[in-house]
């Protein structure tokens, strides 16, 4: 039932729906809204929308232990799955005296800024780094506290660094540009994390590549997993003490070694790559069991043609929700064909003008979509046309930012 009184609500004590008065910036100054099954909570400025269930201005304080009233059905604590974005670091304080299951933190830091997780019970932390502000420097959770943290860093990942006991797992997603043909990716120094013994590195299956040159750095892994576009792939033969591999959605492994070249692998994971080194991994697999039997998973599914790429990935549209996604792609096609008779700069302006003004009047386009947008233009320049002379960005972007009211 809801809560209208001033004093602070006992510990689990709430488990079901309903609308609840928090104090969780002043007095009675939020209203909590738990839906029946929602495990997840997301706090952030008023500029996320929806998109946050309370909104918070970047830099105020916030006092976690107002969720502490609240369990699930099970008893266990609610919300099991935190969003937020801001400044606080209270919920590393919090976290000591009540585990938080997962978190997810966008830091807005007009600052440099040190994070200490030294003695929190975290068990899974998320964090995403845009490209402005200050740097966070992160004390990493004590072992002893929980063994299996999990850390995940994702956008700037020149921003951030980490001291203390090493994660059981990194997860580094770095920001990278959406054009394959781009200089590849060298990830920055990342100090002590290098000592991990379990990383993932995650790309956009045809973005910028992000060169392995990197893995040199890290001396102790064990278990490596990759997912998206990745170059320098015959690097991974320096890493001879790798008992699990895993390889995802990549659409290049040509100069991947072989199997061999990790004797002491247990497992071993390829799904959805591309198909001609994935018919040779098979073989390698086979013949592998024949000689030392694969103690864990190991499997080669969803081998994909060059095409398959290009159409779930090559168009910028593929995370838009599906209604929005069918009108931008079914806008594209249009502009496609016409600038394929085009034979001239009017005509190809016209071609452009004409998708951009196509979302004008619809509602969600925000940054990121405008972006995604900004990239299709850019893909349609470069697309097949008869002007005999070549759409530069800058026209094309010119044409694009004319055009559109977003």
């Amino acid at each position: 039932m809801p809560n209208d009184n001033q004093a602070p609500l006992p510990a689990g004590s709430i488990r079901e729906a309903g609308r609840y008065p928090i104090d969780l910036t002043g007095p009675r100054s939020h209203t909590l809204v738990r839906k029946p099954g929602v495990g997840s909570l997301s706090i952030g400025p008023s500029q996320l929308g929806k998109k946050a269930d309370l909104h918070v201005a970047p830099d105020s304080h916030i006092d976690w232990t107002v969720f502490e009233a609240f369990t699930t059905p099970a008893g266990s604590p609610w919300p099991r799955f935190l969003h937020y974005t801001g400044s606080d670091t209270g919920f590393f304080d919090w976290a000591q005296k009540r585990p938080i299951e997962e978190m997810a933190w966008a830091p807005i830091l007009s600052a440099d800024t040190v994070a200490d997780a030294i003695q929190s019970n975290l068990h899974g932390l998320y964090i995403e780094l845009d490209q402005s502000g200050g740097s966070l420097r992160l004390m990493l959770p004590k072992r002893q506290v929980f063994e299996y943290f999990r850390l995940s860093v994702a956008g700037d990942l020149s921003r951030f660094s980490a001291t203390g006991d090493m994660p059981y797992s990194l997860t580094l997603a770095p920001r990278t540009s959406r054009r394959k043909n781009d200089v590849p990716f060298l990830l920055p120094d990342l100090g002590e994390l290098h000592q991990v013994t379990s990383l993932t590195l995650r790309n956009a299956p045809l973005g910028q590549p992000i060169s392995l040159e990197c893995l040199n750095r890290f001396p102790n892994l064990t278990s490596l997993s990759l997912w998206g576009n990745f170059c320098d792939l015959d690097l991974l033969a320096h890493q001879a003490q790798l008992t699990n591999l895993e390889l995802r959605f990549m659409p290049d492994l040509s100069d991947l070694p072989p199997l061999d070249a990790w004797p002491l692998l247990d497992s071993f994971i390829a799904y959805n790559v591309e198909e001609i080194t994935g018919k040779r991994l098979r073989q390698q697999m086979k013949t592998r069991a024949n000689t030392r039997p694969w103690t864990d998973h190991a499997s080669v599914s969803q081998l994909r043609k060059p095409e398959w790429w290009t159409t779930e990935f090559g168009r910028p549209f593929s995370s838009w929700p599906k209604r929005l996604a069918k009108l931008a792609n079914e806008a594209y096609n249009v502009a496609q064909a016409t600038l394929a008779q085009a034979r001239s700069f009017t005509d190809a302006e016209a071609a452009i003008t004409a998708f951009t003004v196509r979302f004008n009047t619809l509602k969600g386009i925000e940054t990121t979509e405008r972006e995604d947008l900004g990239e299709a233009v850019w893909q349609l320049s470069q697309s097949d046309h008869l002007i005999g002379q070549p759409i530069t960005e800058e026209m094309a972007q010119r044409w694009f930012d004319t055009a559109r009211d977003y």
